[in-house]
């Protein structure tokens, strides 16, 4: 039997309380995520309600996460495809785990990957189209 290391300070519950499966880690889910992906999930399970709702506004998500609105948006889009989490423009929800992790190929084959994929494209885009509005 293991005891604790430091007896005194053994972790209660009080107050709210974050919740992840142990399945997070030793099914893949922790590996199938990139590094914002994982600094979101773990943003919105230490900030959901019991039932896994949050209503955090992405301003204040990216100021306290210190990531940018284009990471954000990459983040909860791979969230939301990787079946971990629903949005309705408003709220997010974290799900119960798929059965499995859902993992995308991240290999981009052609122009229509790239323009909603890559982030230099994207960027690319939306500064041009910025430029035609001129």
């Amino acid at each position: 039997m293991r005891h604790a290391l430091l007896p005194a300070r053994i972790r209660t519950i009080s107050g709210s309380f974050a919740f992840i499966e142990h399945r997070f880690l030793r099914h893949g889910f922790w590996t199938s995520l990139s590094h914002h992906e994982l600094l979101l999930y773990l943003f919105l399970v230490l900030v959901a309600d019991r039932q896994g709702m949050s209503f955090y506004s992405y301003d204040k998500i990216c100021s306290l996460l210190t990531i940018s609105v284009d990471d954000y948006i990459l983040a909860r889009d791979s969230l939301i495809n990787k079946d971990l989490l629903a949005f309705d423009g408003t709220f997010f929800q974290v799900l119960s785990l798929p059965a499995q992790p859902v993992r995308h190929s991240h290999l981009l084959r052609n122009r229509e990957d790239m323009q909603l994929e890559d982030p230099a494209t994207i960027s690319q885009l939306i500064h041009q189209a910025m430029e035609e509005r001129k």
